[in-house]
């Protein structure tokens, strides 16, 4: 049956083995085995790409397909090689859904909630990066203990900003009438002279 399939179809292989060593070509390009850095790594993706618009009528068929597959790549190219830049980045949105995946479970395991806690959009940032901190090393008390007051301080406010609207939809939740007359209140002392 293989055979026959082989037999039936041997046009259409050479286009087919065009396309993949070309997409073959980028993905070691990205995989960077060879811990290259992200300029060298631009130059090589690169050449493949501007190999692969020269050379698209070799794929046949798959013309099209390539045409879309560089399309879509170079939408992403100025994105894609940051990774190489920070040291711990994460390559994938696979690696970046772990991170967030573990929060979430965690999450769950502390408040007994399927759904995550209003108080992940409030304070989420913070205990985002206190669980990835955490999952590189351990932190002593005495670590902890020394925080540079004003950057604590520049935090606190950011989240005061982001809680108070928050807040707000809960005082008109409880109690729409009392919360839009003291809103007018407010506006009518605005505009009236004292």
């Amino acid at each position: 049956m293989i055979t026959q399939g082989l037999s039936k179809t041997p046009e259409l292989w050479a286009s087919i083995e065009r396309a993949y060593q070309w997409v073959e070509k980028i993905a070691q390009i990205l995989d960077n085995k060879l811990e290259k850095d992200s300029e060298s790594l631009k130059k090589e993706f690169q050449l493949v790409i501007n190999s692969m618009c020269k050379q698209k009528e070799e794929a046949g068929e798959l013309k099209e397909g390539i045409e879309h597959f560089v399309k879509v790549t170079t939408s992403y190219q100025d994105g894609l090689f940051h990774c190489y830049d920070v040291e711990g980045l994460p390559r994938t949105n696979n690696d970046l859904e772990q991170t967030f995946g573990s929060f979430r479970h965690h999450q769950r395991r502390c408040t007994g909630q399927k759904k995550s806690p209003h108080s992940t959009v409030v304070r989420g940032s913070c205990r985002l990066i206190a669980t990835i901190g955490t999952k590189l090393r351990t932190f002593t008390g005495l670590e902890l203990a020394q925080i540079n007051l004003d950057e604590w301080k520049k935090i606190r406010l950011e989240l005061q900003k982001i809680n108070y609207p928050r807040l707000q939809q809960r005082r008109f939740r409880q109690n729409p009438d009392a919360y839009l007359e003291s809103l007018e209140n407010e506006l009518l002392q605005l505009i009236l002279p004292p």
